[in-house]
């Protein structure tokens, strides 16, 4: 064999190593994207380097896999949606004390469902693994209720905390935490994620007044 044939072999070799290394690597990041959605992006902004990132995000996801999470039974689901609606009703007359023990609701789920609650980071950390298209709604409404810790919330920041935790609080209870039963509902405040539609255009005088005439 001749050395130039020899050293085409030896680059077409490299360059196959080269292509199955590569496709390894892609694959593992699509993974890592698929799982972890807009968190995969965070961790590589706060890290400056997506190697670094995919690294701490590999480290989650091997952590996460030594938790022995549980799930709900029906029983424990309607006891949380049943102490999820007294706080929506207890936002009515005070939501500062609202906001407070909701945070204290939403960790008391995260405990029972088996994740470690010591530290706010680690907890974002190990949420992230399965539950990080709602980890921001969580920021959020724990930076809310930092603030109203604070005495500087206002009360619409106070129901958008509400917001955010009700839709942790969903994803980690596997259901929707308000009661549909009939004859339930209260006077309490609007914890539902707003939709992007528009509002009805006001009623104009012309209307009114159509209307007024197709009723004599």
């Amino acid at each position: 064999m001749s050395p130039t044939i020899t050293i085409v072999l030896i680059i077409v070799v490299l360059v196959i190593i080269a292509a199955i290394v590569y496709g390894v690597q892609a694959g593992r990041r699509r993974k890592l994207q698929s799982t972890f959605g807009p968190e995969y992006d965070r961790v590589v902004a706060d890290a400056g380097n997506r190697t670094e990132a995919e690294k701490e995000l590999r480290e989650r996801e091997k952590r996460h896999a030594d938790l022995e999470l549980i799930e709900l039974t029906p029983e424990s689901q309607q006891r949380y949606r049943t102490a999820w609606e007294e706080v929506q009703i207890q936002f009515v007359d005070d939501p500062s004390a609202a906001v407070g023990t909701a945070d204290d609701l939403v960790t008391r789920l995260i405990t029972e469902r088996g994740y470690p609650t010591a530290e706010y980071d680690e907890r974002l950390a190990d949420l992230s693994v399965e539950h990080a298209n709602t980890l921001q709604h969580y920021r959020e409404a724990h930076e809310i209720s930092e603030r109203n810790a604070a005495g500087s919330a206002s009360t619409e920041d106070l129901r958008l905390a509400l917001v955010h935790y009700r839709v942790l609080f969903g994803d980690l209870l596997g259901a929707d935490p308000v009661s549909t039963t009939p004859g339930t509902t209260a006077s309490v405040p609007d914890t539902s994620v707003p939709d992007d539609e528009p509002a009805p255009a006001p009623r104009r005088a012309a209307d009114t007044d159509a209307a007024t005439d197709t009723s004599r």
